[in-house]
Formats: structure tokens, C-alpha cells, sequence
């Protein structure tokens, strides 16, 4: 009944702000003068956004309006916040709400669950995640995914934040980290999971199929998952189950998903991996456009770099890791299962992705990641570095070095080709995630080295391969990192300069947006940005973080909560129109 109220309150008021505002004055804010990318993809035109508490109540010709706050931004490209399709800041955001490294990019909604997510968890999920932190320490006072993203909207947060659920979260809340199928009954609770997640505002759900132990789930299970999402209009999200050797087979698989459960999918990070594989991106985007051609909504997203990053684990056979950490690194003290190991992460397949063997040599995997402090000397040395110094071979390493760390150990892999990713960037249904944390060039985070796409992404967009190569337009880069992820979330209100939306807005210097970030230097903030606004508070004001929280908990089209507020708004709603954009 009190969230009920609350929401009664808080529709009331946004309705009387809005109505109030197409005739009285002044507004809240006025961003005076710039260059408005509204999301569309349009032409841009130079005007005015006038903006009452959290949203735009016109954009263009604003008439004689005058804000309380006015901020001059002649000369600059005024845009809708721009949406992470894929974060990292699940673990970041609750030490450091600030999400310098994504903020500063114009980055206003960290959209998290490739295949893991912050919830549903049960005792010995919660267990297992406190045990497995490492230099970011946190409190565990969650069940849900819901109430993890209000866990952290309540501690503060400078950004939007919403999720997938995790098919592999499903998977262990429900099985554990066994190899078999579930049963009919464990599957109709998966379901039940994934059902009330999103009653509760999950976008839909995400895999991440070539990691143990989402790489046990059949295509038939994912698929069931997928139908009881897409009840709620949820989309499908995938790390593919190979981006090498079967890729081909793998957005085969994707497709054949969203076919039969009849939602919507998107490709996590599209890539190619391994030099052998290169010359596939021709055969997958006929696929993905034959598919949309059918009526099958098949999206993509990727970051904009030839490195990967993710751990030691997908350098070994899934087999090995069956039963989670513990049993992975007992199997591996075990000489004869070594042995094995070594051989298969020495041999060419097509049965599990192979990094260490995709990337070409142990030269081309740099260890960035750390749990145990006595191993954090070798951040950002190679894995060849590391075993000649250790006197063992890569693959021994590699297994040594996960077992002393307690964890898979932080890798970036050198994977891609620089012509495809300039080919992807190109693709008119192409987003951008960084599949990185939401970090700051501070405190623990300089513990790690992380890639340096957590830092650059989006800036790189802008800067790299809008202005100074010219492969799109500075226009439809922006639609692409707004208007159009926020359309394939089916989200409300979110991703566009209009009245009525959220005022979101990123406002940087076209001229001068820049990624610094490298592999040996990752820590490095991007350069441009002079103002973001979040529900239309200043958290970045003359290129500096003003500290301002104002982030929000971003539902997708199966909350519960809308038909509420869609009652509740009419029923509130004067008979004045709101003010519309010129």
C-alpha cells in the first residue's frame, strides 16, 4: 500500500510539473543554445532544452522560457544520455557510486546480466558471492534482482541502472554448477524466476554461453526460459556460444531462439575471434539481416577494440570446471587431470572456446586481474612473462595461477581484427557496451588493470570513428547510443531529447571528445565531456563530477507497475496539454 501511495505522489507531481510548465515560468533548466542530437538520427539543429525536475518539457524553440539555472552550451553537441548495453558496474557502483569511467563518457543507464546477475540468489549463492570478492568489498542484503538495484539506488548512484536476469544465475539457484539438464520440475521454477523477475522489471534474459556452467544449458532450455520472458515482451541478450570456430552455428542458435520463443534477441559484443575466423562477419551479418528480414528483430552490440577480456577459465575445458571454483581448482591439483588439461588447451576444437588458442600465443594474453595480493606483481604482464619466470609452461601457469589466486584471474586476450571492427561499427542496428566496470582512476580500482574499454568505449565512438575516420555520422552515432537501445529495452521515456522524456543529456565538445585509456595505461578518463545531467541533476558540470546521485532504478516493459501508472496518470492528468518540442 505505501509503494502504492508513493507512486500516486509522484505521478501527481510530474503531471502537475510538466502541465505547469507549458504555462508558467520560469523552468528548472534551460541548456542554452546548443547543438541538439535528439536521438532520431535527424539533422541537428542549434536551440534551446528546457528541463523541470527530472524531464524535458521542450526542446528546439522554447519560447520565451527562462530557468531558475541556465547553462550556456553554444558550440556543443547537446544529446540524449547514452545507454551501456552491456555493464560491469554490478560490483563497482556499490563501492563507488560515481561511475567516474562511464560518466565521463556521457554514459547515463549501465544496463547489467550478461548471463550473470545480481539476483535471484538463495543462501549459498549469497555465500559464494561474499567469499569470492575481492579488492571491492560489499554487504549482500539482497534476494532479488529488484532489490539489488534498489540496494544500490538507496546507497547512491550517479546513473541509471537496470538488468537482465542471468540464465546462468537461474541455472545455479536452481541446479547448482552440474553438468545435466533440469528436471521438468526444476525447470518450471527456473521459469517461475525468470517470470517474476520480470513482473519486477527485468529487460528479459541474458546468456553467456561458452563459461561453465552456461555452457551445460541446452538450446531447448533456453528457449523455455525465453517464453516465459517474452510473456512480459523480454528480449533475449547473448554472449554467443562461439564467437570462433562455431560462430556461424551460434547466431544459428540465437536466431532459432528468438524464433521459437517469439522475442526479440541482440548479440552481446560481436566479434570474430581468432584470425581464422575473420573472414565470417560477411556470412553473420547475412544471417542476422535474413533473420530480420523475416520479421525477427536480431540487434547487436559490441565495444570498439581488438582485445577481449575476461579470465583464465576460457582458456580451459569446460569439463574441468564443472562444480564451481572449488572443484575446478581441486580437479587441477590432481597431476593426471593436469595432464589432460594441458593437452586440451593445447588442441584445436570446436566442443568450447579456447582464448589462449584463438588469441595465437601466450605474447598475446595480458594479466590484468588479481584476487591475492602476493600475485598482483604480475598485473599487466603477459602470460608467456609469467610462465617463463615461474619455469612452467603457459598452460601449467595458467592452472597454477588460478589455483594460488582463489580466482580465474583477470585476462585480456588480443582476438579481433581492427577492419571488422570498423565494419561493425558501421552496422545501422549496431550498439555499444563496454563490457567493463563502472570504475574510478582511484583507491582500489588501481589494484587491477582493467581493459581499457571500460574507460574509452563510448568516447572512442565519437572521437575515433566518427570524427577522425568519418564512418558514420555524428548523428546516428548518437541514435545508436541512445534512442535505438533504448527502443530494443522497451524502455519509457528514456533515450530521446523530447518533451515528457527523462532529461538524461550528455553535452560534450565534438571537436574534442577523446578516449586516453590504453592496455598500459587503462586508467585514464576520457576527455570532451563538459556536462551530463541524470533526471536532470548535474552529476558532471564543466567537465568535473559535481557528486550528485541521482540515479534511478530503469524497469523494463513487463514492471508491474506500469499499468498502475498508466491508471494513475490519466486519473491525474488536467485537461492541459503538455508542452511539446518545436
Amino acid at each position: 500500500m505505501q509503494k502504492s501511495l508513493a507512486r500516486i505522489v509522484v505521478i501527481a507531481g510530474a503531471v502537475a510539473a510538466l502541465t505547469s510548465c507549458a504555462r508558467d515560468e520560469p523552468v528548472d533548466l534551460v541548456l542554452r543554445g546548443g547543438t541538439i542530437y535528439d536521438g532520431s538520427g535527424n539533422a541537428p539543429v542549434v536551440g534551446d532544452v528546457a528541463i523541470v525536475g527530472d524531464s524535458i518539457v521542450a526542446v528546439g524553440d522554447i519560447g520565451n522560457r527562462r530557468g531558475t539555472t541556465e547553462v550556456n552550451v553554444t558550440g556543443l553537441a547537446v544529446a540524449p544520455g547514452f545507454v551501456n548495453m552491456l555493464s560491469w558496474g554490478t560490483e563497482s557502483l556499490l563501492y563507488d557510486g560515481r561511475g567516474l569511467s562511464d560518466v565521463m563518457q556521457g554514459v547515463t543507464l549501465e544496463v547489467f546480466g550478461e548471463g550473470s546477475s545480481m539476483g535471484p540468489i538463495n543462501d549459498t549463492m549469497r555465500k559464494e558471492m561474499i567469499a569470492e570478492q575481492g579488492d571491492l568489498r560489499f554487504d549482500v542484503q539482497w534476494t532479488t534482482l529488484a532489490q539489488y538495484l534498489e540496494h544500490m539506488v538507496r546507497k547512491g548512484v550517479s546513473v541509471n541502472v537496470a538488468s537482465f536476469i542471468g540464465a546462468t544465475t537461474v541455472r545455479v539457484h536452481e541446479l547448482g554448477y552440474d553438468n545435466r539438464a533440469p528436471t521438468a520440475e526444476e525447470l518450471v521454477r527456473m521459469q517461475e524466476l525468470v517470470r517474476s523477475a520480470m513482473r519486477e522489471g527485468a529487460l528479459g534474459v541474458g546468456s553467456s554461453l561458452i563459461y561453465a556452467p552456461a555452457f551445460y544449458a541446452k538450446t531447448e532450455e533456453l528457449i523455455a526460459l525465453m517464453k516465459a520472458a517474452a510473456e512480459y515482451n523480454g528480449m533475449y541478450i547473448s554472449h554467443l556460444r562461439s564467437e570462433a570456430n562455431q560462430l556461424l552455428e551460434a547466431v544459428d542458435e540465437l536466431i532459432r531462439i528468438a524464433r521459437e520463443s517469439g522475442a526479440p534477441a541482440e548479440i552481446y559484443h560481436l566479434k570474430q575471434a581468432g584470425a581464422e575466423n575473420w573472414s565470417k562477419l560477411d556470412a553473420v551479418i547475412a544471417r542476422i539481416e535474413a533473420a530480420r528480414a523475416e520479421g525477427i528483430r536480431i540487434t547487436t552490440d559490441m565495444y570498439t577494440y581488438t582485445a577481449g577480456a575476461t579470465g583464465l577459465d576460457a582458456a580451459m575445458p569446460p569439463w574441468v570446471q564443472e562444480g564451481g571454483y572449488e572443484a575446478w581448482a581441486a580437479r587441477m591439483r590432481d597431476p593426471a587431470v593436469r595432464r589432460k588439461v594441458m593437452q586440451e588447451m593445447r588442441t584445436s576444437t570446436n566442443a568450447w572456446e579456447n582464448l589462449l588458442l584463438l588469441a595465437g600465443s601466450p605474447e598475446r594474453a595480458i594479466l590484468v586481474g588479481f584476487k591475492a595480493d602476493s600475485l598482483k606483481r604480475h598485473t599487466g604482464k603477459t602470460l608467456a612473462a609469467v610462465a617463463t619466470e615461474m619455469n612452467l609452461s603457459p598452460e601449467e601457469a595458467a592452472m597454477e595461477l588460478v589455483i594460488r589466486d582463489g580466482s580465474r584471474v583477470g585476462t585480456v586476450y588480443f582476438l579481433m581484427n581492427e577492419d571488422n571492427v570498423r565494419k561493425q561499427v558501421q552496422l545501422p542496428y549496431m550498439s555499444f557496451g563496454s563490457d567493463g566496470g563502472a570504475l574510478a582512476p582511484e583507491g582500489p580500482f588501481l589494484k587491477s588493470n582493467p581493459h581499457p574499454r571500460a574507460y574509452g568505449n563510448f568516447a572512442r565512438v565519437l572521437g575515433t570513428y566518427v570524427r577522425d575516420e568519418k564512418l558514420i555520422t555524428l548523428q546516428d552515432a548518437v541514435r545508436r547510443l541512445s534512442a535505438m537501445p533504448a527502443e530494443h529495452l522497451g524502455l519509457r521515456r528514456r533515450g530521446k531529447l523530447a518533451a515528457g522524456y527523462h532529461a538524461d543529456i550528455a553535452v560534450f565538445n565534438a571537436d574534442s571528445v577523446r578516449d586516453l585509456a590504453t592496455f598500459e595505461q587503462p586508467h585514464q578518463l576520457a576527455v570532451g565531456m563538459q556536462h551530463v545531467f541524470v533526471n536532470g541533476v548535474a552529476v558532471v558540470r564543466d567537465g568535473v563530477h559535481t557528486g550528485a546521485k541521482p540515479g534511478q532504478v530503469v524497469r523494463g516493459p513487463g514492471w508491474t507497475g506500469w499499468a498502475d501508472t498508466a491508471r494513475l496518470a490519466r486519473s491525474a492528468a488536467p485537461a492541459v496539454p503538455v508542452a511539446t518540442r518545436q
